[in-house]
């Protein structure tokens, strides 16, 4: 699912209109993900999309370490972020 043209706010409220309800907590933990990494809201959504495909459920340190990676990596797409999770086997191609 692509939503590059909509803002992180508006892609969680999305999230929750498929209903995928995150705590305040988790919605403070990405946000915290986004201002430590430094990442654009292209990148935290498809680490959101990432984590969640992966593992059913919002996981704060498999997003964390997603995000750490993709900056290490220098990654700032959505394009760039599923191409590097495939290349390494954690999605299918």
């Amino acid at each position: 699912m692509e939503h590059s043209n909509i803002s992180l706010d508006e892609y969680l409220l999305l999230l929750r209109e498929k209903g995928f309800k995150f705590e305040d907590d988790v919605i403070g933990f990405i946000y915290f993900g986004k201002q430590y990494t430094n990442a654009s809201d292209q990148t935290i959504k498809a680490a959101i999309e990432i984590t969640l495909k992966t593992q059913k459920h919002f996981d704060g340190s498999f997003y964390m370490s997603l995000l750490e990676t993709f900056k290490n990596k220098n990654i700032e797409s959505r394009n760039q972020a599923y191409t590097y999770v495939q290349q390494i086997g954690l999605l299918p191609a």
